[in-house]
């Protein structure tokens, strides 16, 4: 990779550091503190958003300059589908490039040893070649619906970048792909695809619908990547990558979404018609990123999409009573 520095000893994240993991609660912050918990880091900081907030910029320095961490993953983001980023596009900017500035300018000034932003694949144009790598960023216009999102997103890329280039301070980026499993949000209001799959085909059953209805046409593709693996890949960027290139993190193939639909059908038990609603908006046509630079680095998925739809529906029979409504 361009500026990279595989296996640099200086990034290694060492059993007695302090961790701060922002988002803790969140999907892939969850995930990176179970991943970080099995692999022995158990000095960890945590705070939830009624402890911290993170989009005052006082408080988040106030708790830097008090408990200085050595390593942050800042995974803390206000997310949603197509519904609420359309709905709601001036909150999705506005909260995301608070909580980015605050947290990534407090880790420089209080001497982190290095940061990891999590970004989104929606960064990407809405016509971008597939698969998607990186340097295809900023080379188009951004998908509509989710655009406000997308530019915060890419904001912390390039505040990350800056950053580094004016202050030599580690930071760097993570580009991960669609994202499932425990701990998601199965809230039909403002949750994505996968989950929102799993709660229509569930609920269906329970009530014993002859038809589940979904947004589109089910014909854009889109690539799937269990929390567990993406945390993995994580932990194992901040032990091993400084680059200053943002970095893909994907499974390399995808599906569609009348496919996903298929296989969520099938592993909920769901014997009714699967409908498409084509006044829906169906979003970007495609999003397959390119991982080609992840696995030179030595990583790549493990979880399948069948296995990690049957384990998220499990998860999501053995929390009904606690999901978000």
């Amino acid at each position: 990779m361009k500026n990279s520095k595989l296996n640099t000893s200086n990034s290694k994240l060492h059993k007695s550091d302090k961790i701060y993991v922002a988002g803790h609660r969140g999907l892939v912050g969850s995930a990176i503190i179970r991943n970080l918990e099995k692999n022995g880091y158990n000095n960890l900081l945590l705070r939830t958003s009624k402890e911290l907030d993170l989009t005052s910029q006082q408080d988040v320095n106030k708790f830097f300059e008090t408990e200085k961490p050595d390593y942050v993953f800042l995974a803390a983001a206000k997310v949603g589908g197509i519904h609420a980023n359309d709905t709601y596009p001036a909150d999705f900017i506005r909260v995301n490039l608070q909580i980015q500035t605050n947290v990534i300018d407090a880790a420089y000034r209080n001497d982190t040893k290095k940061l990891l932003f999590l970004g989104s694949s929606c960064i990407y144009p809405k016509l971008a070649p597939q698969p998607m790598k990186e340097e295809y960023l900023l080379t188009g216009e951004l998908e509509p619906t989710n655009e406000w999102y997308a530019i915060a997103k890419i904001a912390g890329i390039k505040m990350c970048q800056a950053y580094k280039k004016q202050y030599g301070f580690n930071a760097i980026s993570l580009m991960p792909t669609n994202l499932y499993g425990p701990g998601d949000n199965f809230n039909l209001a403002n949750s994505h695809v996968m989950p929102a799959l799993i709660r229509k085909f569930h609920d269906a059953k329970e009530q014993n619908k002859e038809s589940v209805e979904v947004w589109g046409t089910g014909t854009p593709k889109r690539e799937f990547l269990h929390v567990d693996d993406m945390a993995d890949a994580t932990v194992f960027l901040m032990n091993n990558y400084d680059g200053e290139q943002f970095v893909n993190v994907g499974v390399g193939n995808d599906v569609s979404i009348r496919e996903l639909a298929e296989i969520v059908k099938g592993t909920v038990g769901f014997e009714g018609e699967l409908k498409f609603d084509s006044s829906k908006p169906d979003g970007t046509p495609r999003k397959l990123l390119d991982v080609t630079k992840l696995k030179e680095a030595g990583w790549q998925a493990k979880i399948n999409l069948e296995e990690g739809v049957k384990t998220t529906y499990q998860w999501f029979l053995d929390n009904k009573e606690n999901y978000r409504q």
